[in-house]
């Protein structure tokens, strides 16, 4: 019963059983119906890796969340329909702050016929559908994604460019999962972290586009050159989170005012147009 609500949550209706056009389309509809957000952790709701909770706010509660929420049901929905899914430790952005990045970010491999598949429904503006763990060039939806291995079990992906994020690097072995504890609790409590710092919200379109809200900020992805807006109140912050993200928050008044707050410190009076995308 669990599974036929994610599927009705994804809203697919396709065939279900355990080959690669079910994993892309199942993959696909995941990412254009569930978002990527952030609000538990600005607004001070503890997260943890618990699979129920994860499910029951998704699902249920037809809410986003980050990567170990997102690719934490993706997979668990994959199991359950027949795939060998594992989860496997990542680094995004390990290539600027070395190791210290692994456990920032979990990732999955799904193997099929004896060929392994990268799925990530929690790398923000991404990948749409898995990609082969081979290396080299993989295109989709007119962008070009990289792989490339860094040693015997050390992988890097590199995003397209000017996509965010740019590189994520990930361990293809089962994912040290004490590390995801103790990651996931210092990334919802450190105020340095870019979670505590930066609402962030990523949805993808069933066009390839993907929209984006960093703050106050709301972004059309969809082309080369970001086309982006300033939100002016707390109404229309409500009817962007709502009407493009599908979210709907009870605590929008003061969410709207820690995000004010952080803009005016980080970015004044700049306006849309001149303000970099990328969390810090």
């Amino acid at each position: 019963m669990e599974l036929e609500n994610y599927l009705q949550r994804i809203r697919y209706t396709g065939p279900v059983r355990s080959d690669l056009a079910c994993l892309m389309a199942i993959h696909r509809h995941h990412v254009q119906s569930i978002p990527y957000e952030d609000l538990d952790v600005q607004l001070g709701r503890p997260l943890d890796l618990n699979p129920q909770r994860i499910r029951r706010k998704l699902i249920v509660e037809r809410r986003g969340g980050w990567c170990y929420e997102m690719n934490g049901l993706l997979g668990w929905a994959l199991s359950e329909i027949g795939f060998s899914v594992t989860r496997m430790t990542g680094g995004v952005m390990r290539s600027e702050q070395g190791d210290a990045a692994f456990g920032n970010h979990l990732v999955l491999r799904v193997d099929i016929d004896g060929e392994g598949w990268i799925a990530d429904a929690g790398l923000g503006d991404a990948l749409q559908e898995p990609i082969p763990l081979r290396e080299g060039e993989h295109q989709q939806n007119g962008r070009t994604y990289t792989l490339t291995q860094l040693d015997t079990q050390t992988w890097r992906f590199a995003n397209h460019p000017g996509r965010l994020p740019p590189t994520m690097d990930f361990i293809n072995a089962p994912a040290d999962e004490a590390l995801f504890e103790r990651t996931c609790t210092e990334l919802q409590s450190n105020q340095e972290s870019m979670f505590v710092q930066n609402l962030i919200c990523f949805r993808c379109r069933a066009d390839g586009g993907v929209d984006m809200l960093l703050g106050r900020v709301h972004a059309d992805l969809s082309s080369g050159v970001p086309q982006k807006r300033l939100l002016r109140d707390s109404t229309e912050f409500a009817q962007v989170l709502e009407q493009v993200f599908g979210l709907q928050e009870a605590e929008i008044e003061t969410l709207w005012q820690k995000v004010m707050a952080r803009h005016e410190a980080r970015f004044g009076n700049r306006p849309a147009e001149t303000i970099d995308l990328l969390p810090s």
